[in-house]
């Protein structure tokens, strides 16, 4: 398995039997995304810098609402959560996915706003990787991110979601805040990561950070 961070909350997720993106932007965000294939696209709410379809080689199936779907032999679980911590009154709703691949579960938390429930949690209880949002500006913070890791424990954890050079968002905090609440120093920015198999993950969370593309 191949990750990708593109910027923001876009990632592909790349297997021998299909390729999935997150949360696609648009070219205005000033990230690049490249026109790639894309079996799957996932949207975790309507707001156009999680939704963007333009860009893509081929039409990959959407997926923008909760629910269980099968494609190219990813097994896909939306499940309703909230972008905010009103149970939706203030910022409405967001899907959590969970992609499983084989044996390697991804999940994505997209704008989650809120300490996730027990029984969300129970849902995401074998999450090898995580992709979740650390900045703020109405999705987690850094504090409930690592609360969410904690209630979670995941094998890898994956930040985004979080202000940088490119692209300042409203309100969004940088990563640092997010890696010291983590207790994570010195922690090494690659292009992507990869993993050959389930008994490859480390038995302890680790944090990853991936570096975003520009023009």
């Amino acid at each position: 398995m191949e990750i990708k961070w593109y910027g923001h909350a876009c990632f592909r997720i790349r297997e021998k039997s299909a390729v999935v993106v997150t949360d696609p932007f648009p070219p205005s965000l000033g990230y690049h995304r490249p026109r790639v294939r894309a079996d799957i696209v996932t949207i975790s709410h309507y707001h156009e810098n999680h939704s963007s379809l333009k860009g893509f080689q081929g039409t990959p199936f959407v997926i923008d609402a909760p629910g269980e779907y099968e494609v190219r032999g990813v097994f896909v679980t939306g499940i309703r959560t909230y972008h905010d911590q009103k149970k939706g009154k203030a910022r409405g709703y967001n899907t959590v996915y969970l992609f499983r691949f084989n044996d390697l579960t991804v999940c994505h938390l997209g704008d989650l706003g809120h300490i996730p429930t027990q029984e969300q949690v129970e849902e995401l209880s074998e999450v090898d990787v995580l992709l979740v949002p650390v900045g703020g500006g109405g999705a987690l913070t850094a504090a409930m991110a690592a609360e969410v890791i904690s209630l979670i424990e995941p094998h890898i954890v994956i930040p985004m979601h979080y202000r940088t050079e490119v692209y300042a968002g409203r309100k969004l905090a940088p990563v640092e805040p997010f890696l010291k609440a983590m207790g994570a120093k010195d922690v090494p920015v690659q292009d992507e990561l990869k993993i050959s198999s389930r008994a490859s993950l480390p038995e302890e969370t680790q944090i990853v950070l991936l570096r975003y593309e520009t023009r």
